[in-house]
């Protein structure tokens, strides 16, 4: 699947969304920030990509954290999943949130995020006056006991 991809003038120089082993699901994206980004511990960031994209209908991009700096330094998105819709056609920017103790510093070109293509699958929702009953019926979270 080809996505097409507008390189931002803050954007030059830097590399495109690249997978970082012959089998990885996603691809990894940079900051394209002019001076270093320090965010506070508990603080947001929105960070720019330096990227725009053109996704085929039907299909979504999602972005993802890095594992490697969730675990080192708890840098994660606020909302994740994020999705990139196919219409969208602004600035890729990462919303990072700080969950670590220490303010973590973005430098240009840092792998901050993970972009993923998926399906989309259009939804029609029919009203019901009941839904077919299962065994769980209305267990919601820790119903298992875990």
């Amino acid at each position: 699947m080809t996505v097409r991809v507008l390189r931002l003038p803050h954007g030059e120089g830097l590399e495109l969304p690249r997978v970082m082993t012959a089998h990885s699901a996603a691809a990894d994206v940079v900051a394209a920030v002019d001076a270093p980004l320090a965010i506070a511990a508990g603080e947001i960031a929105l960070v720019p990509t330096g990227l725009a994209v053109e996704i085929p209908v039907g299909w979504e991009i999602q972005v993802r954290p890095r594992s490697g700096l969730a675990l080192r330094h708890g840098i994660t998105l606020i909302n994740s999943p994020a999705t990139i819709d196919a219409d969208y056609r602004g600035e890729m920017k990462i919303a990072l949130v700080n969950l670590g103790r220490e303010p973590f510093l973005v430098t240009r070109g840092m792998r901050i995020a993970q972009l993923l293509l998926g399906r989309v699958t259009p939804i029609t929702w029919e009203e019901a006056d009941t839904l077919t009953p299962t065994t769980r019926g209305e267990g919601g979270f820790g119903h298992s006991g875990v």
